[in-house]
This record gives structure tokens, sequence and C-alpha cells, in this order.
């Protein structure tokens, strides 16, 4: 199993899905505080895992998915607030 470069997906307060994939783990629960580049979910797409990262500061609002989901690229993961 290969492992990917980290990846940053968002748009405005959202953490999307880069590509298909399976949720493997959620690193964050709602009313964690993250960081800018903070690992955040773990997905497993095309027999490698990628690093889900957060594109800026915040709190996490909302978590959309669930562990072992599959998902679609665009999909949104998390929801971010300032």
């Amino acid at each position: 199993r290969r492992q990917a470069n980290r990846e940053s997906s968002g748009r405005g307060g959202d953490i999307v899905a880069p590509m298909p994939g399976r949720v493997a783990q959620i690193l964050v629960q709602a009313g964690d505080s993250v960081e800018r580049g903070q690992t955040v979910v773990i997905m497993e797409s095309m027999k490698m895992e990628l690093e889900i990262a957060a594109q800026r500061d915040g709190v996490v609002k909302r978590v959309a998915v669930e562990e072992g989901g599959q998902v679609d690229k665009g999909m949104r993961l998390l929801e971010l607030e300032e």
C-alpha cells in the first residue's frame, strides 16, 4: 500500500473528498479546533492512503461522513467554522 501526499481539499468552510474512496479514519469530532495543515481524515482510494488536511484554522462544525463509508469526489467530509 502506498501513501499519497497530504491532500488539502476544500471550498469555503467545507473539507471535501479529492477523489472517490472509503473513509478509513476520522481524526476529529464536532467542536474540535484544527490548524491549517492538520490531518483531519484518512481516506483509502486506489490502494493508497490519503491524508486529508484542513485548509485553514477553524473549529469543526460538523462531521458529514462515517468511518467505513464510501464517498465520491467532491463530497463534503467536514464543515469548519472560524
